[in-house]
């Protein structure tokens, strides 16, 4: 019956706003799965975004995580797969982190995590939205050297924002878009993790 069918989609258009809200191009499926399911897929691919590609993980690991001790392997493709061990968890720190320490085909690694099940006494420090033009994001860890601009300058696309100091190397943080500095999220000396929102134009 012409009452049942869908209004017509602009295809071009619904791919500019799904690449927009992602911060890449979208394959086909991906918009169409967002004509679909639009929070649903929006919050699958935020997902992605931030944790990557978890579909590789086993079942009862990706849903209640490992015991201590407890051995998997994790097939990433064809022919490729890493033996990863759960040995540890540290101690809360103030920031409600802990480190995580494992083995990954037989060599000690660590990772820091966020305990979602603790109230930091010291406040997360915001992440750079990437679907965001003007969130100006920390490339690697690092200490702050140096802060070229403050709130309310005008800059243009490549200009000089700061410079970050990590294992006695320098990285220059450029404007990635024209625009005003509206707020600055850090300061000469502060310890900054990748990704880390240090300023918004």
């Amino acid at each position: 019956h012409q009452g049942q069918h869908l209004e017509p989609v602009d295809f071009a258009k619904i791919t500019a706003k799904v690449a927009s809200e992602i911060g890449r191009e979208p394959l086909p499926d991906e918009v169409l799965s967002y004509l679909m399911y639009p929070q649903v897929f929006l919050k699958f691919a935020h997902s992605r975004q931030h944790y990557g590609d978890v579909e590789v993980l086993p079942t009862p690991q990706f849903f209640y995580g490992m015991e201590q001790g407890e051995e998997i392997a994790v097939e990433i493709e064809q022919g490729k797969t890493l033996v990863v061990k759960f040995l540890a968890v540290s101690d809360a720190r103030p920031d409600g982190t802990r480190t995580v320490f494992f083995e990954l085909n037989g060599l000690p690694r660590e990772v820091d995590v966020r305990d979602r099940s603790l109230k930091a006494i010291v406040s997360e420090r915001q992440k750079a939205d990437p679907a965001q033009p003007g969130h100006v994001g920390a490339p690697l860890p690092g200490m702050v050297a140096s802060v070229a601009v403050k709130e309310g300058s005008a800059v243009k696309k490549g200009d000089k924002l700061m410079i970050i100091e990590a294992m006695k190397m320098q990285t220059t943080i450029y404007a990635p878009v024209d625009g005003t500095v509206t707020k600055l999220h850090t300061h000469p000396g502060q310890q900054v993790d990748a990704k880390d929102l240090l300023a918004v134009l």
